[in-house]
């Protein structure tokens, strides 16, 4: 029987990927809120959708389905609002009665995952995250084959993460430490939730760069070695990159091969949240040890170059911003 679904911030950048696995996995969008009304994909998934562009009466119609003895309740809300309001609307969902399918990061900080796991005891909902590197083919063939490996020896990774962005984006809630958690939580969760997965937990983290437009450092994981570097200035795009056009650089290295895994992402979403409806999905705990490692690196001290600093960071001849 398909289940009905409401969305917290239709209007953004990720919701198509949650409006699509809602409507590939065979469910019902019942109710949509965003401060934006430009929202006018929904009608490319859905054809009859309750829209608010105010939070008090988005929750006055999902309480109005809890209560109503006609009309079948919300079952799932999925979360694609600002980072800082996850906690907020997850908690919201929870006292609907709904589940909660929430956009990554899950909360900003490691004690908020504490307060909503009791809520989740209380309520007896669940809390799934999107994890959607985890569901990727080449990566899963790539975790077995590393958990397989018996040297005992850990491996050389390097991360290097480029996404050019606009000057709307330090004007944009993204670009307010407060509300995003900063780049290394905004653009680079997902990816240390990566690492983690595949080379387990982190035995210790160095920042040896950190300012508005990058991010970096080197991570000591159970099984590797990491050096890191995110970024949003196009300045720092590859040759490669510039003379394709490209707006993104994205490389993880192991041992000096290229792991590929550009493409296979159209459908990542879907996959969640079909692993959610059979009874699987991402939870508090698997969401834990990224939080707690980008929190980590929003509040460490910045070290400035070192030996084993990221390539870029080695090379850069203007020096490192701190």
């Amino acid at each position: 029987m398909a289940k009905n679904f409401a969305i917290i911030g239709v209007g953004g950048y990720v919701a198509p990927r949650h409006l699509k696995a809602i409507k590939d996995t065979d469910n019902n969008l019942v109710a949509a809120v965003d401060p934006s009304d430009s929202v006018g994909i929904l009608d490319s998934h859905f054809k009859d959708v309750r829209f608010f562009v105010e939070f008090e009466r988005f929750d006055r119609h999902i309480e109005k389905l809890r209560r109503s003895k006609d009309e079948q309740p919300i079952e799932f809300i999925s979360i694609c609002s600002p980072n800082y309001l996850h906690d907020a609307h997850v908690r919201f969902a929870l006292r609907v009665n709904a589940d909660a399918i929430c956009e990554k990061p899950l909360v900003l900080n490691p004690w908020n995952i504490d307060a909503l796991a009791e809520l989740e005891k209380e309520s007896g909902r669940k809390i799934y995250t999107v994890l959607q590197l985890r569901v990727h083919p080449a990566l899963i063939a790539l975790r077995k084959k590393l958990l397989a490996q018996k040297s005992g020896r850990k491996h050389d990774v390097c991360l290097t993460y480029i996404t050019s962005r606009g000057r709307w984006y330090q004007v944009s809630w993204k670009g307010q430490l407060e509300r995003s958690g900063g780049l290394a939580t905004n653009i680079g969760v997902h990816f240390f939730d990566l690492l983690i997965w595949l080379f387990g937990p982190v035995e210790n983290s160095e920042v040896h760069v950190s300012d508005q437009t990058r991010v970096g450092g080197s991570l000591e994981l159970e099984r590797a070695r990491v050096n890191w570097y995110l970024s949003i200035d196009r300045q720092d795009l590859p040759e490669v990159a510039v003379k394709e056009g490209k707006p993104t650089y994205r490389s993880i290295t192991i041992d000096g091969e290229e792991v590929e895994f550009s493409g296979g992402f159209t459908d990542l979403h879907t996959v969640v949240y079909q692993d959610i409806l059979n009874g699987g999905g991402f939870g508090l705990e698997d969401a834990r040890p990224s939080v707690e490692l980008v929190h980590s690196i929003r509040n460490a001290e910045i070290l400035g170059k070192r030996e084993r600093s990221h390539y870029m960071l080695v090379n850069r001849p203007e020096g490192i911003s701190q």
